[in-house]
């Protein structure tokens, strides 16, 4: 886990960046250890300075653990809603709503049997796997109601 922090100094923003370890040691004891970097970890851990808490103990080893994802800046759910909504009418404007009927007109354009064009439906889980595994690509599109929700 990478943890950041801000600290402000003579007009400008410094941003420091630890790496959080969970560390345990020989007799099973589960720590946490912060470090600027993972040689720095390594570093300390071989010169024996990362000691467990409990114990005392210098026979340290990371824990297993699931690793952080840092992203960017995550839209918030106004944003998600109205990126949904553009989504929603840039298909109605630029395909043809068939409904129920869409996997059958999905096979239909596929197969030459119908004119080649945008369209959007509804299509069960079933109708959509076995759209995909005939190498119909299809895509769902979360439909989200237009309005205030």
């Amino acid at each position: 886990m990478f943890q950041s922090s801000k600290v402000h100094q003579a007009g400008r923003t410094l941003t420091t960046v630890m790496i959080k370890y969970d560390l345990v040691c020989r007799k099973d004891h589960r720590f946490e250890g912060w470090f600027a970097s993972s040689s720095a970890y390594d570093d300390e851990a071989g010169k024996g300075r990362v000691t467990c808490p409990v114990c005392n103990s210098k026979k340290i080893a990371k824990a297993p653990m699931a690793p952080a994802v840092k992203g960017g800046d995550m839209p918030s759910p106004a944003e998600m809603r109205n990126a949904l909504v553009k989504l929603r009418r840039h298909v109605e404007s630029n395909a043809e709503h068939v409904g129920d009927r869409f996997a059958d007109e999905a096979r239909a354009i596929h197969h030459g049997d119908a004119d080649d064009r945008p369209i959007y439906g509804e299509a069960t889980a079933e109708d959509s796997k076995a759209l995909k595994e005939e190498g119909i690509a299809v895509t769902p599109i979360p439909w989200i109601p237009l309005g205030d929700a």
